[in-house]
């Protein structure tokens, strides 16, 4: 019996589901019998990729680039002059049937024509839309400027993934050259050594100290290489167990904030991070307090975060923010001193926006600088392994042909 995929709305609800049927107007009929609207039914095929990769046929998230087309496409529709409604049975139309995107559309489509507001239908999305994004939707319904809050939404998601791409496309070459020196070194040691140990051995002479630690290692690689894989997969486990609690996540966040190098750049990600969320907060019209709760959420280092909330304490108790600040050390001075600048001039949602174009540009200077001294060490060190196993060798077999080396 064939499967069909299905689309069809229940209780105001987009609901999707996989059933089997005789054919298409059979199971129609039936979703109609069940008092359901059917929106899509087509029939599923199976391929060798559904197969070997379940995940890739089933139900996918919304990604964060999802949420950014999302985000700028609604603004435009809006800014345009259609309704809302209107706005989201387009966006309906322009995404492929069947896709997360498309799926969480229709969704809050449904509950906005019911009566509810943007807010409550994006927040209904199971934790897709972030504390963030909801409040600035609430301030953008809230003074009836809700196209100017999209637009300004959009321009920060947009800035953020820049960050984020500039990060990880920075990282893709260390980590390739990474990967390749240990193949390298794996398929000497494994395949390359081994060819001169039987060698070796009938030569009857003892074999120079590297090399005898070189063929050691080799011998030791070839008959444990299991055990190797097992001690990678048990240190990934470990990392992935002390990051998964929140306390000890925290203790590894203050550390992290020890290590030379490391330490500027984590703490110049969450500046701009924080920088950014606060002065589009503060744009909205959102409170400094609530504002400063917010971006606390956003913020991935426990030690920042820490600090935030008590520049927020400080506020409730009719303090200032930037003492706090000061006060503890995490912040980088010319940071500290543009926001103290910003609440002693009443301008503190330009200065924010200033730290965080500024550091946007000193995070990119940090990565090429880290990459200048990372990729000649890497090379380097790939260089002084593999010379190593080579000379090793070589003074092996002069010593066994009784040349002076």
């Amino acid at each position: 019996m064939p499967t069909f995929q299905c689309k069809f709305i229940r209780g105001g609800e987009v609901v999707q589901e996989t059933r089997d049927a005789d054919n298409e107007s059979l199971l129609i009929l039936a979703l109609q019998n069940e008092g359901v609207i059917p929106l899509k039914v087509r029939e599923s095929k199976d391929t060798i990729i559904s197969f070997l990769f379940p995940s890739a046929t089933g139900k996918l998230k919304v990604t964060a680039k999802d949420i950014g087309v999302f985000t700028r496409e609604l603004a435009t529709l809006l800014n345009a002059g259609l309704p809302l409604d209107r706005s989201l049975t387009v966006l309906i139309d322009l995404t492929e049937d069947g896709t997360p995107i498309n799926t969480m559309t229709a969704s809050i489509l449904e509950k906005v024509k019911g009566g509810a507001p943007l807010s409550e239908a994006l927040e209904s999305q199971n934790k897709v839309f972030s504390r963030f994004y909801l409040n600035m939707i609430r301030a953008g319904e809230a003074g009836g400027s809700m196209e100017s809050v999209l637009e300004r939404l959009a321009e920060y998601l947009e800035q953020s993934k820049e960050l984020r791409d500039t990060v990880s496309t920075a990282l893709i070459y260390p980590a390739i050259l990474i990967v390749i020196s240990f193949i390298s070194v794996f398929l000497l040691l494994t395949f390359v050594v081994p060819q001169f140990t039987e060698m070796f051995e009938n030569s009857g002479k003892e074999l120079p100290v590297p090399t005898q630690i070189v063929v050691g290692a080799a011998e030791l690689l070839k008959s444990y290489w299991w055990a190797v894989l097992i001690g990678f997969v048990f240190i990934v486990a470990i990392v992935k167990f002390q990051l998964s609690d929140s306390k000890r996540r925290r203790v590894w966040d203050y550390r992290f904030l020890k290590i030379p190098m490391v330490n500027d750049l984590i703490v110049k990600l969450q500046v701009a991070s924080f920088s950014r969320t606060l002065e589009t907060l503060l744009g909205n019209g959102v409170t400094l307090l609530t504002g400063l709760s917010i971006a606390k959420e956003t913020l991935t280092n426990a030690a920042i975060a820490d600090t935030v909330e008590e520049a927020a304490d400080s506020l409730k108790q009719g303090g200032g923010m930037s003492e706090i600040l000061i006060e503890s050390g995490r912040f980088p001075v010319m940071a500290l001193q543009m926001i103290k600048l910003g609440e002693e001039t009443g301008r503190l949602q330009e200065m924010l926006e200033k730290v965080a174009i500024t550091y946007d540009k000193e995070i990119k200077h940090s990565i090429h600088r880290m990459l200048a001294l990372l990729e000649p060490a890497l090379i380097v060190l790939l260089g002084i392994i593999i010379a190593a196993i080579i000379i090793s060798i070589l003074m092996a077999i002069l010593s066994v042909n009784d040349l002076a080396f």
